[in-house]
């Protein structure tokens, strides 16, 4: 007799977001308070790589206030490589990157959020899935939708594979009233993060170097294969306050 097959669910990850009092200061510093107490998460490889952790690791935070929602990640990184110059440049092309996706739950629409080692930023809306290879080209019109904020610091020199790095870190802010337009909720509320919203999250990177076989590609939440536009197996935000 031929065995049933059983079906395999997804269970989405949690990544709490920590609520803060005070702004973050976006400095790529990572000294602010709420990252003190924050839930670190750990860059991973992709389910189907064969392997869990990536060679150069890295781990990533969240934190919001009512007017915005920040991440933070500190990146091991041996040799730290951005050659792009310019705002709204497709950077994981030209070297070290940290992508945020942001997806309201009930939407197909979602972001695509950039920022560098030498606090470069892209910013990328699209309607949904289906529009990811027009909507990407649309620089010119994408990059006037919102206003994030981005700052890094880094460990070691930038573009100078002649030294040995250590890590960087990065800091961006994303601000709630353009992120989460006013469509998504129910006229006369106005909670664009906090408790009560639905938010999916995935935090990706791009690491080059010199000292590794290949480009290293790592996120959180793991996700089952190496292609960052699995909505579905994106992160939920828990915000905690």
């Amino acid at each position: 007799m031929e065995k049933e097959k059983t079906e395999e669910f997804f269970v989405p990850q949690i990544m709490v977001a920590k609520y803060t009092e005070k702004p973050v200061a976006i400095d790529g510093s990572l000294d602010d308070a709420v990252w003190k107490k924050a839930v670190r998460y750990s860059m991973c490889l992709s389910k189907d790589s064969g392997k869990d952790a990536p060679k150069e690791g890295g781990e990533v935070m969240l934190a919001w206030d009512e007017e915005t929602l920040y991440v933070g990640a500190h990146l091991v990184d041996s040799d730290i490589v951005q050659k792009g110059e310019e705002d709204q440049s497709h950077f994981y092309t030209t070297g070290d990157l940290l992508e945020v996706f942001l997806k309201p739950e009930k939407e197909e629409w979602y972001w695509e959020l950039y920022g560098t080692p030498n606090n470069k930023k892209t910013v990328f809306w699209f309607p949904s899935r289906k529009f990811l290879g027009v909507f990407r080209n649309m620089d010119r019109w994408t990059k006037d939708l919102i206003d994030i904020k981005v700052a890094a610091h880094l460990g070691g020199t930038l573009n100078d594979s002649r030294n040995k790095d250590r890590y960087w870190t990065i800091e961006m802010a994303f601000p709630a009233r353009q992120i989460a337009p006013w469509y998504m909720f129910t006229p006369g509320e106005d909670h664009y993060f906090g408790p009560g919203s639905e938010w999916r999250v995935l935090v990706s990177r791009y690491n080059y170097s010199r000292y590794l076989e290949k480009t290293e590609l790592s996120m959180f939440p793991q996700l089952s294969k190496t292609n960052y536009h699995l909505l579905e197996e994106y992160g939920i935000i828990h915000f905690e306050k």
